[in-house]
């Protein structure tokens, strides 16, 4: 069984979300998509199998999405997709594709949808907030 994450390390949310996965007993493949982006027609499936727009999958902070002018609604599908792929910081993180489903992991709890595997113990995320209890239960808000 095959999990891949589309990881920022130096995300927070990219790395609870793993943490998550690795939780379940899981070890996914990782892919630094700012150093290795995926393929036009991967994110394109990813964002469509994620029940997302393409708009949606964009990261507007920290990016160069006001530079790049990509609030403009007349702006394509393609040229938000052609941006995303030129500038790989604009696509939005952490991307998770399991045989259960693909997300988007914000907030990284999200991941608990897909994941094939329970939680084995408990887990808080790195600002200390319990997401998991000791008995592997998602804790409800």
């Amino acid at each position: 069984m095959t999990i891949t994450i589309y990881h920022n390390p130096s995300c927070g949310t990219s790395r609870n979300t793993l943490a998550l996965i690795r939780n379940s007993g899981s070890e996914p493949h990782i892919i630094d998509y700012l150093q290795h982006p995926p393929s036009r027609a991967t994110l394109l499936a990813m964002i469509n199998d994620a029940g997302l727009t393409v708009r949606q999958a964009i990261r507007e902070k920290g990016t160069p999405f006001a530079e790049l002018g990509l609030a403009d609604p007349a702006l394509s599908d393609a040229a938000l997709l052609d941006a995303m792929l030129a500038h790989p910081v604009l696509i939005n993180r952490p991307f998770v594709v399991t045989p259960l489903g693909v997300r988007l992991c914000r907030p990284s709890e999200l991941v608990l949808d897909i994941l094939p595997a329970p939680q084995q113990a408990a887990f808080s995320k790195e600002d200390g907030e319990a997401v998991v209890d000791a008995h592997g239960n998602r804790i409800v808000k």
